[in-house]
């Protein structure tokens, strides 16, 4: 690990200052993650503040009793009513069935182990068939949970914002200018990105680069 934030400081000399004001990159591969479950709860938090999406997803779980592990067949068989009521839109309730019946007929896979062994546009092509995942959500996957070192989310408002801020550009850069600029961080584009985002953690320091 410190030879990926050794090589994103050295891309340049703002990036070296931003790594070491701010906490150190710390996300590390679970096997332990089960797609499903990651997934659907990406699927309730979708378009809402972290609050009222815990709740809602603390309601829908409570549907299947106190078991560690959603089981897909289980979600499948939920009468549509009752996810509603838990709080879930019509959207993500088709959404979440839609993931529960692809985790069934294995276009997703069932565990991290499974997903190991599958480079990270492998993963994508394949979670992005279910009904209300985009490569967004897909790509926090690989990065929060799985761990892989480089995740470029060129769409990532926060990403955006952060390099514009330490690069001190005045508008944000477009998917393509993204792209173009996170090839001086790979193969630890994850990395950077991370920095990215504590670039934004403490305003007041970031400002000294204004």
């Amino acid at each position: 690990m410190k030879h990926a934030i050794a090589h994103v400081a050295a891309s340049h000399p703002r990036m070296a200052e931003l790594i070491a004001r701010s906490r150190r990159y710390d996300i590390t591969p679970s096997l332990s993650v089960r797609p499903f479950d990651a997934l659907a709860e990406s699927i309730a938090y979708q378009q809402l503040s972290g609050k009222a999406a815990a709740t809602i997803w603390g309601r829908v779980r409570a549907l299947f009793g106190k078991r560690k592990f959603l089981d897909p067949k289980e979600v499948l068989k939920m009468p549509d009513a009752k996810l509603r009521a838990a709080g879930l839109s019509r959207s993500k309730v088709a959404a979440l069935k839609d993931l529960a019946a692809k985790t069934i007929e294995g276009v997703v896979p069932k565990t991290g182990r499974a997903l190991e062994k599958m480079s990270d546009e492998e993963i994508i092509e394949r979670l992005i068939q279910v009904r209300g995942i985009g490569r967004w959500t897909v790509e926090m996957l690989l990065l929060f949970d799985l761990g892989r070192l480089d995740v470029w989310p060129i769409h990532d408002y926060g990403v955006q914002k952060g390099l514009a801020k330490t690069f001190r550009k005045r508008k944000l850069p477009t998917p393509k200018q993204m792209l173009k600029l996170g090839k001086k961080f790979a193969p630890y584009r994850s990395v950077a990105a991370w920095y990215f985002w504590r670039a934004l953690d403490a305003p007041e320091k970031a400002n000294r680069f204004d």
